[in-house]
């Protein structure tokens, strides 16, 4: 009896022994699992407050966490400038679309003094400018419209057409829908209008707000009236309506910055990608694959008119792109990461 109390006691010894190893194989294994994605930083990506920046984040972000790895990225909301600086400062890592224009000289400082990096453009230049709706000038065989104005190409045939655009408040004009007041191109327009000669012709009527801007454009679109005024892309509305944009003299950058003329095209917004200058060591795989990030103005109104027709999230519409645009993202992944990019979409379809 006693010597098998000693084996017994031998065999519990050892089994206590093997459960002790599996136990830290398992625990070893288990951390080795979660450091292998944990070691990794939790990246922070600019989320301001317009539509198409919050759906690249999320593109982005998607791509960062199933296709390379990383802990899912934190989203700072903030106003622009002040989330600018905050790259510059590295509290935040990546930020989708500088408007570089916007904010020119913290920008360039910020580049000169080598705390960010641009990557390179997002999408190619943002146009903006005046615009009527296309079957003005083509007609709309679907809609039965007719073309009311055929040789409407440039601001200098308004005052040819000024009676299709004509205001009901100030009947002996035309009506130009300006932007918001207090945004710095509304008062841009206003010049312009006076520089064309065209404040004899029509009335500069301000839309109160960039909401009942588009409001006034789909009115009219959805009617087949004639519409007039200041618009950008990309945007839903462009995505939505088939809309001309006025052809106005070339840009010139004298002309534009003189206060008292700005009788020239609008300059086209430079839109790009940028990261705090330690991603370059943080995170060198994902630097490489937004370096490679470019996306094109359709797709990005198409995006978005996408996200306005379901009243879809920005999460919602950043897989409506991945699913739609694959050929685009996967020309810039290398091909394992392209794969299990498709694979976690796969999962939440």
């Amino acid at each position: 009896m006693g010597k098998i109390r000693i084996l017994i006691g031998k065999n519990r010894y050892k089994t206590m022994g093997i459960v002790l190893l599996l136990l830290s194989a398992l625990i070893i294994g288990g951390c080795g699992g979660s450091t292998a994605k944990s070691d990794k930083p939790v990246l922070v990506l600019a989320d301001v407050s317009w539509d198409s920046i919050q759906v690249h984040n999320r593109i982005a972000g998607f791509i960062i966490e199933h296709g390379y790895g990383y802990p899912q990225p934190k989203y700072q909301f903030g106003d622009s400038l002040p989330t600018l600086q905050g790259l510059g400062q590295g509290s935040i890592d990546v930020y989708m679309e500088v408007w570089a224009d916007n904010y020119k000289d913290t920008w360039e400082k910020l580049l000169a003094d080598g705390s960010i990096k641009n990557l390179g453009t997002n999408y190619p230049d943002a146009p903006q400018g005046w615009y009527v709706p296309t079957y003005m000038i083509k007609g709309d065989t679907k809609r039965g419209i007719e073309p009311v104005a055929p040789d409407l190409k440039s601001v200098n045939d308004l005052p040819k057409y000024w009676e299709l655009f004509k205001d009901r408040e100030v009947p002996d004009k035309g009506r130009f829908h300006n932007s918001p007041p207090g945004w710095s191109v509304t008062d841009i327009n206003a010049v312009k209008i006076k520089t064309y000669g065209l404040d004899k012709k029509f009335n500069v009527f301000s839309t109160g707000s960039d909401a009942a801007l588009a409001a006034s454009m789909v009115s009219a679109y959805d009617k087949g009236e004639p519409w007039l005024g200041y618009y950008w892309e990309p945007t839903w509305i462009m995505g939505k309506l088939d809309m001309t944009m006025l052809e106005e003299p070339p840009y010139d950058q004298e002309t534009y910055e003189d206060e008292s003329n700005r009788g020239c095209a609008f300059p086209a917004a430079k839109v790009y990608i940028a990261v705090n200058s330690e991603m370059e060591q943080k995170a060198p795989d994902v630097v490489g694959f937004l370096q490679k990030y470019s996306t094109t103005l359709e797709q990005n109104n198409n995006v978005l008119a996408y996200m306005n027709d379901k009243k879809a999230t920005a999460e919602d519409a950043a897989l409506y792109f991945l699913k739609t645009y694959s050929d685009e993202w996967k020309s810039w992944l290398p091909e394992d990461v392209a794969a299990k990019v498709d694979k976690a979409l796969k999962e939440v379809e």
